[in-house]
């Protein structure tokens, strides 16, 4: 009897060994059916990810540049420093302007072998001098090709022999979760590398540039991280990093990049046309207030308020009036007017659009053709 007790308990626990080994199922107390992972599974696991970016970081750190800028800047003096005293004497009195040079550091990233450059319009904006210096050591001066202030972006152009252009990813396949490399020129240490995922997605009305739709990364960006290079896994460009939030200048785990598909449309319209021609419909919008929203008689939430209308644009011709609701623009939903402009900026001049708005409690709708973007229109 005893033997066959302790023969029992031996088939037993072989068998229970066997079922762990095998991921089989176990029955707890409860009688709920759960699956462990075998054992030889976990490790295996636990053995594919990858141990190193080196090779990623070797893709992509011959395409990243350091952006060393001279601004001079012309300080007028005088003794007084009162416009009055200055208008009646002059330059009689007061001394000759002081001349100072201001620097800044950046960095940006080779994208064609015939020397062009993408980085921040703020890294180069005013720029007497652009100091390129690549991964290799050498050096060498840099021309504006142009800038667009919606995106802040900025194209540069050198002439130089044997450039490492980065290769481009897909932005729109970005997900949370991805692992992003950050390279650039953190407060002009040297090319860094920092490492993190994507946080977020689509990130936007944060007050950085007019056209904002951003990959968030936990990877550390710094100051001189500007315009450099966000890549993913494999060595791809996925952004240009633009800016951090921060209270101390230095990186709390939040910064953003533009999508690189974004950043691509503006390189090439850049270099085909010396700007980028965004979509205007001429009117200017605000938010509702709550103030807005009773006088009205609407949710706050409805959309956004005309607050102006420019003589002989899209929309005053379409009959857009002060004070109409504009709702939807092509059937999307407008709940503020940073996503209005958002919206209105990614039109293509010569499309035809279609506008609803409420005015005096009724509901309209309107066809629009999209005009370009006049110069110095915000």
């Amino acid at each position: 009897m005893q033997q066959r007790i302790i023969i029992a308990i031996a088939i037993l626990l072989f068998g229970f060994g066997i079922g762990k080994w095998l991921g089989s199922k176990e029955h707890t107390p409860s009688g709920i059916s759960i699956i462990k992972t075998p054992t030889a599974q976990d490790i295996a696991n636990r053995n594919s990810g990858p141990f190193s970016y080196a090779k990623a970081v070797e893709k992509v750190a011959p395409s990243v540049v350091n952006i060393h800028t001279k601004t001079v800047i012309t300080q007028k003096r005088s003794f007084f420093n009162d416009p009055i005293f200055d208008l009646l004497f002059g330059n009689r009195i007061n001394p000759a302007p002081r001349k100072r040079l201001q620097t800044s550091l950046g960095s940006g990233v080779i994208i064609s072998k015939d020397g062009y450059i993408l980085t921040n319009n703020h890294v180069i904006k005013n720029a007497d001098t652009i100091m390129i210096g690549l991964n290799d050591g050498r050096s060498t001066t840099a021309r504006l090709i142009g800038a667009d202030t919606n995106t802040d972006l900025a194209i540069l152009r050198i002439n130089m022999d044997n450039l490492s252009p980065i290769i481009f990813g897909n932005s729109d396949k970005v997900k949370v979760g991805d692992v992003t490399l950050a390279v650039g020129n953190p407060f002009g240490v040297g090319q860094t590398v920092t490492m993190g995922i994507v946080s977020a997605t689509g990130r936007s009305e944060l007050g950085i540039t007019k056209l904002e739709n951003f990959i968030q990364t936990d990877a550390a960006i710094n100051p001189g991280n500007s315009g450099g290079a966000l890549s993913n896994a494999r060595g791809e460009l996925i952004g240009i990093n633009i800016a951090i939030y921060s209270k101390s200048g230095a990186s709390h785990g939040i910064g953003f990049a533009v999508p690189v598909n974004l950043a691509q449309k503006v390189v090439e319209q850049i270099i085909k046309n010396g700007q980028v021609k965004y979509g205007w419909l001429g009117v200017e919008t605000q938010d509702f207030t709550e103030e807005l929203a009773r006088s009205f008689a609407v949710n706050q939430n409805t959309g956004v308020i005309v607050s102006g209308v420019y003589a002989n644009s899209p929309a005053a011709k379409a009959g857009i009036k002060p004070g109409d609701i504009l709702t939807d623009l092509n059937g999307t939903h407008v709940a503020s007017s940073s996503k209005w402009k958002k919206l209105v900026l990614n039109l293509t001049p010569g499309d035809l659009v279609k506008i609803s708005l409420i005015r005096h409690g009724r509901k309209y709708q309107l066809n629009l053709d999209i005009s370009v973007k006049p110069t110095g229109i915000n």
